[in-house]
């Protein structure tokens, strides 16, 4: 009994979910530890998704990073609910390391809402040019182009790109997985990044 109660505690510290969830994705797992993180995941994103969808984030804080060169740095505005999470050292610590991502990488937009149609219609017309080119079939253009707009958005939008640290991770999965721990609605509003 030991043993469960301390998985049960190292499931809650790694992924920030309730006792009773982490009980019931340990017997769906079947006491699978890794099974059960994957649950717990998969139920933490659509929480997190919920979340971002109803709550709007009206506190935050703006946070940079400043690279050891002196040579570039970034700001962002990230959003919460209320000041008692704006003031939580998670919640910072997440905003450093989001401005560290802007200025390392140098995303042109936040999200793929943010790209312009017309940006997105000229992206897509050379996709299909190049598949032309290649005799690909046409029926499945739409497809692969749409394959190649999604590793686009990796590149030029933040939330979609991987994490710097952790290329396993886009940036949403770690603001989704903030979201989950702390309760809250959570949103990178703006960015900017500085280079001389």
């Amino acid at each position: 009994m030991t043993n469960n109660v301390e998985l049960i505690q190292k499931l809650r510290n790694q992924t920030g979910a309730g006792m009773m969830a982490v009980k019931s994705a340990l017997d769906q797992a079947g006491g699978d530890e890794s099974k059960a993180v994957d649950i717990l995941r998969k139920k933490g994103q659509k929480i997190a998704a919920k979340k971002q969808n109803e709550r709007e984030a009206k506190d935050g804080l703006v946070a940079a990073y400043i690279h050891a060169s002196g040579k570039v740095g970034a700001m962002i505005v990230l959003a919460c609910e209320t000041d008692f999470v704006a003031k939580n050292e998670q919640f910072k610590n997440l905003a450093h390391e989001i401005a560290m991502q802007v200025a390392a990488m140098r995303p042109e937009y936040v999200s793929p809402s943010d790209v312009p149609a017309d940006v997105k219609e000229k992206e897509m017309e050379i996709y299909k040019k190049q598949l032309k080119a290649e005799g690909k079939p046409q029926a499945i253009w739409d497809k692969i182009a749409q394959g190649k707009l999604d590793k686009f958005y990796a590149s030029v939008c933040l939330l979609n790109q991987p994490y710097i640290k952790d290329d396993k991770k886009a940036i949403e999965d770690l603001i989704n997985e903030a979201t989950m721990k702390l309760g809250e609605k959570i949103e990178v509003k703006q960015m900017i990044v500085f280079t001389l």
